[in-house]
């Protein structure tokens, strides 16, 4: 089973309201402390305390750091610079620098600078990355492999920043949100008060992790993390439910990735397939073609939750030749899968059951265990494989 982590942002999200639900679901703070050391810079203080918003109790997590002239302005290769030193693991500081990055080329654009010339103000503030870093940390020690998350609540009016005055959503955290295609809801109607509800850190995090639907799921804990702020009436908390998936029949909300590539040193594609695993993609798959001027080639799809459309296409993009990536929307139909252990004739031997509306379609046996039944007995692999499923669809079917 596929451990997730679905996030409720009925009332917004900011990066510290990330690590708060995460703290309330049962991370420990002092292990997060421990984490959030390997990256290997000072200057700030965590504190974690309870707090009521409304009627519910939540965890808020506080990053205490210095001030003015005290604060170091950082740039983008600073901090990217700064994760790769660190003694965080290598998915942590690989999703910490995408995270940034696209912080980096968003804030670029707005301003119409090339991202090197970029020099940020709160991007480059302790607190952010200790929120960004701290959160995909947090994922990591929870074991959470996959994570959702609900619509995103606008806001409204303004907000005050190093740039001046600027209507809401910020302009950084409208463009995440858009390039990612998020989907948007109105403000509670309760909430009469003008105010930010989705900071561009919590964007920013949400966009390069999440998935952007309610996932069917088994729940076992649940967290509650606290906005700065107190609304008359409504608990300023981001809700996380934490658990194991449940997997579909049908799936939607998918696109497919496709490529063609005639110029690229072939050890590359498996080293290019497993970092589009790692960041989320649903399946990857390479065929042969044939490309102008009679050259062999090869055509790389790829299926991916819309979510994470351009984080995977940066990675194609980055780390291979192609000059372009085509898009298209797709849906698929997914069996459930279940792993069983059950004593066969030949020894106890686990097997795949493929269930599909309610049945078992298909049996299979896991291919390791059969291996070694085979080397131990001396048996043929293939009769091995053959005994093992006959047996278990005696038993299960």
């Amino acid at each position: 089973m596929t451990r997730i982590a679905y996030f409720d942002c009925f009332s917004g999200c900011s990066g510290d309201m990330l690590l708060g639900a995460l703290l309330d679901a049962g991370l420990e703070t002092e292990r997060l402390k421990d984490g959030l050391g390997c990256l290997g810079i000072g200057g700030y203080r965590i504190s974690v305390e309870k707090v009521m918003r409304g009627p519910v109790a939540a965890t808020r997590f506080i990053v205490n750091a210095g001030q003015g002239a005290n604060v170091p302005l950082r740039t983008l290769p600073d901090i990217l610079e700064a994760i790769g030193a660190s003694a965080l693991s290598y998915k942590v500081k690989e999703k910490s620098s995408t995270v940034f990055s696209r912080l980096g080329e968003v804030e670029a654009k707005i301003h119409g600078i090339p991202v090197a010339q970029v020099h940020f103000h709160e991007l480059g503030a302790i607190d952010t990355i200790i929120d960004i870093t701290g959160t995909i940390w947090a994922l990591e020690e929870l074991g959470i492999e996959r994570c959702y998350c609900s619509a995103l609540p606008t806001g409204r009016g303004t907000v005050k920043c190093e740039h001046g005055v600027l209507p809401l959503p910020a302009p950084a955290t409208l463009q995440l949100l858009a390039e990612a295609r998020v989907p948007l809801s109105a403000p509670p109607v309760i909430l009469t008060q003008p105010g930010e509800m989705v900071t561009p850190t919590g964007a920013a995090l949400l966009t390069c992790l999440a998935d952007f639907r309610q996932p069917a799921m088994a729940v076992d804990k649940v967290g509650y993390g606290a906005g700065t702020k107190e609304f008359p009436g409504w608990p300023n908390v981001l809700r996380v439910w934490l658990g194991e998936e449940i997997e579909a029949s049908g799936e939607t909300g998918l696109i497919l990735l496709e490529t063609n590539i005639d110029d690229m040193d072939p050890r590359i594609y498996g080293y290019l397939m497993e970092k589009l695993f790692e960041h989320g993609a649903a399946d990857v798959w390479f065929t042969p073609i044939q490309m102008k001027k009679d050259r062999p080639a090869v055509m790389l799809s790829v299926i991916v939750p819309l979510a994470c459309e351009y984080a995977l296409t940066d990675i194609i993009m980055r780390e291979t030749s192609t000059l372009g990536v085509r898009s298209r929307p797709v849906s698929r139909h997914t069996a459930q899968r279940e792993i069983i252990e059950f004593s066969s004739s030949l020894g106890q031997v686990r097997v795949k059951l493929k269930r599909f509306s309610g049945m078992v379609k298909g049996i299979s046996a896991e291919y390791d265990d059969c291996r070694k039944i085979a080397r131990d007995s001396n048996l043929p692999l293939r009769d091995v494989v053959r005994i093992v499923e006959n047996e278990a669809r005696d038993q299960i079917m």
